[in-house]
């Protein structure tokens, strides 16, 4: 049996959005309406720049709004007058009001980067990395009027790689959440997939401070490990050596003791001691600099092993 695709709402802004996005034009969806934060200034130049998801949007000609007020009672008439089947929601930075949520036939869908109710809220990827998490996932849900404690729709796990960053997790994610969206609305356009309720004990993901990537030395080379991988490529993990303020890109934690924050080594490599064995750096890059390797880093500076330490 065939299914009329009635019309789709979506609501995303960063570049993790865009996959669903696009699955969702792949498939033929018809794409009523793109709603996404506002242009924002960038760069040294502070230059406006479009959200990820306008630029897909301009590329394929898809209708979109960047309104300064979602609770606006024009743009709430103007959306209920699409009688939209879904609106699809993908990161898009701000909570819908019950007005909005009211609209779609079968309600408004979000997408949220992790197995609910684990890490609710803005920064999910960052803080399960943070936390050392091995296994996460992708989540979709019925939105109601709480933070990400809507029923759920489908969930898949997904398994955090020793070599994952922020950066790279979103990307899998991003991939893997396009796929579920898609299996979602079909499965509850065919009535396959019924929500149910969150269980289990729930955590919380608020968005991260640029002073949390400030490294404490006395924490295990793990957990500094951690820091690293879950702040990068922001606010990025930090640290002071002779006062030169470091980024610290690319760590792996090795076995071993010495001193906090001490250099044990500074020639061939760079490894520094923690409160739980030995931290080596492999990519670093100093305030004001290019990105560089620790040798590279290690090269261009007199650093005395033993003596010299990051603060």
């Amino acid at each position: 049996m065939s299914y009329k695709k009635e019309g789709i709402i979506f609501f995303g802004t960063p570049e993790f959005a865009v996959p669903t996005l696009e699955a969702l034009y792949q498939k033929n969806e018809k794409i009523l309406l793109v709603i996404t934060q506002k242009d924002k200034p960038k760069g040294r130049g502070q230059k406006l720049q479009p959200p990820a998801v306008k630029s897909f949007a301009l590329a394929k000609n898809l209708k979109f709004l960047q309104p300064d007020k979602i609770r606006d009672e024009n743009f709430i008439s103007m959306l209920k007058a699409l009688r939209p089947e879904f609106a699809i929601v993908v990161a898009y930075g701000k909570i819908l009001p019950k007005e909005i949520l009211e609209i779609p036939r079968y309600g408004c869908i979000n997408l949220h980067a992790s197995l609910l109710p684990k890490y609710r809220g803005a920064a999910p990827i960052q803080r399960a990395l943070i936390a050392g998490e091995n296994i996460t996932g992708v989540t979709t849900m019925l939105i109601d009027e709480g933070l990400d404690t809507g029923p759920i729709l489908l969930r898949k796990e997904v398994l955090i790689e020793e070599e994952d960053n922020a950066e790279t997790l979103s990307q899998k994610l991003s991939l893997i959440g396009a796929d579920l969206v898609l299996e979602t609305v079909d499965k509850v356009r065919k009535g396959l997939v019924l929500p149910t309720p969150q269980t289990g004990q729930a955590t919380y993901a608020p968005p991260l401070k640029k002073e949390e990537g400030r490294i404490n030395w006395n924490l295990s080379a793990r957990e500094i490990f951690n820091l690293i991988r879950g702040t990068y490529p922001w606010p990025c993990a930090y640290s002071f050596l002779k006062r030169e303020r470091i980024k610290i890109l690319k760590a792996q934690p090795l076995e071993g003791n010495y001193k906090a924050g001490y250099i044990l080594k500074a020639k061939d490599e760079l490894i520094v001691g923690t409160g739980a064995g030995l931290l080596k750096i492999i990519m670093i890059q100093p305030e004001g600099k290019r990105v560089m390797t620790a040798k590279e880093f290690a090269c261009g500076r007199k650093i005395n092993e033993g003596l010299d330490y990051f603060c």
